[in-house]
């Protein structure tokens, strides 16, 4: 084995610790829409308290939406998602909480006010250059990962289709498997979008087998930008894909690199070193995906040169901690 692998491997799996200053906190966006009747306006809005509940003893920024009449929750969300803009490494969350619609084969999420459609999102996201998760808990919701879809994107909905326009429960699920660690499957002390969608769907199966009914919503994953979306019958328990590999990047890789809040331990690598070894790890996957089609030898030269490069982050990251942990002794 090249040494420059077998350091690339021993720094992955070591823990880093910068400066908690080099670290741009997360941005979460809870929109509660219309809920219509009082006992779904009650339960949405339990949600969004989970959610704050997620977050309060975190970096995370949490901006709620559905709160203040004016103005409308419309041009808030607008306004927000558009202060979000630039090029920031650190990732923004958009939760979006309610009921949905799709009718002309228009896909909306209905708020208090003027609805917002999947295509107007779309739109609304299009200047963002930063990593993005977005949680879509209504019915009807399929549709925005065909709209929302991209490189650098995390989508969830709900369901699987504008067809399926029943309420859904899958929203409340997604959070308590945020905040719970019987959903961490790789024991790394931190919830993953991908591990949280896998334990929401895994509590919403057994709910609707446990009350003897016809399941009405089926959530799906996008994270390769092909706006197609994996349900969760395609995952394995342990986050594998069951789907045979082909030459396209499979759903799941990205979300289970996202989590809401970073465990401590884990390597504290500044915006654009996060930046540097996403895109790094995707061109490994996308290598890995070729190898039966590559000369041997081929295949490992450029492995090798990936894996070089995706060290010297690491090992500028664990530079960093032991100079700052040094300064930190030494300090009075």
């Amino acid at each position: 084995m090249s040494r420059w692998i077998a350091v690339a491997i021993g720094l992955m799996l070591c823990p880093l610790n910068a400066g908690a200053d080099d670290v741009v906190p997360t941005q979460l966006v809870v929109v509660v829409g219309a809920g219509g009747a009082e006992p779904y306006q009650t339960e949405f809005w339990e949600w969004a308290r989970l959610w704050r509940t997620r977050v309060e003893s975190s970096d995370v920024k949490l901006h709620l939406i559905g709160e203040s009449p004016s103005p409308s929750d419309r041009e808030q969300l607008k306004s927000v998602i558009a202060e979000a803009g630039g090029t920031e490494a650190s990732p923004l969350w958009i939760v979006l909480i309610g009921h949905g619609t799709f009718s002309q084969n228009v896909a909306k999420f209905n708020l208090r006010g003027p609805d917002v459609s999947a295509t107007e999102l779309a739109e609304w996201i299009k200047p963002l250059d930063r990593p993005l998760v977005i949680v879509n808990c209504a019915s009807a919701s399929g549709p925005f990962i065909n709209a929302l879809s991209a490189p650098g994107r995390v989508i969830v909905t709900a369901t699987q289709s504008g067809s399926e326009q029943n309420y859904a429960r899958f929203g409340r699920y997604f959070v308590e498997a945020i905040g719970s660690l019987d959903a961490d499957l790789d024991h790394d002390e931190e919830i993953s979008v991908q591990e949280a969608f896998l334990k929401a769907n895994a509590t919403l199966k057994l709910s609707y087998e446990t009350e003897a009914r016809i399941r009405t919503e089926h959530a799906l994953i996008d994270d390769n930008g092909d706006g197609l979306g994996t349900p969760f019958k395609a995952f394995r328990r342990d986050g594998a894909l069951t789907v045979a590999q082909t030459d396209r990047e499979l759903d799941g890789r990205r979300a289970a690199k996202m989590a809401l809040i970073p465990a401590a331990k884990q390597a504290r690598l500044k915006p654009d070193e996060v930046r540097s070894r996403d895109e790094t790890e995707h061109e490994i996957a996308t290598l890995r995906l070729q190898k039966q089609s590559m000369d041997e030898t081929a295949y490992f030269e450029q492995l090798e040169a990936l894996l070089v490069r995706l060290a010297k982050i690491y090992q500028a990251a664990e530079d960093r901690g032991k100079k700052s942990s040094s300064n930190s002794t030494a300090s009075p």
